[in-house]
């Protein structure tokens, strides 16, 4: 009797466990993203030159992370972007964040 009870649930415990890891590691690289976002737009403000932000960036954020520096009017913008791990790879979803910086005088 409590083998055809566990044989019935045991799909459900391992899907729900395998959802509750995807869901973790997903909020864990936005606040990876984000970080590495301002971390970036710092280093931008303080005059660093682009290839250096991305690197920054680049490091905090993983190695799939995708990082973009540009000049939005008066601000420097950063925007990094990764490839969320899914269940096995499955999912198309992916981790954005933007941050902005004036640039300090004399930079």
């Amino acid at each position: 009797m409590v083998t055809a009870e566990l044989a019935l649930v045991l799909p459900a415990v391992v899907m729900v466990l395998l959802l509750l890891l995807t869901a973790g590691s997903a909020a864990l690289t936005q606040v990876r993203v984000a970080d590495a976002a301002r971390a970036g737009a710092r280093a931008a403000a303080l005059g660093e030159p682009a290839a250096v932000v991305a690197r920054v960036a680049e490091d905090l954020a993983g190695e799939r992370a995708r990082v973009l520096v540009a000049q939005d009017g008066a601000y420097v913008l950063v925007e990094v972007t990764s490839d969320l791990p899914g269940v096995l790879g499955l999912t198309d979803l992916r981790a954005r964040s933007q941050a902005r910086a004036l640039p300090e005088p004399g930079t």
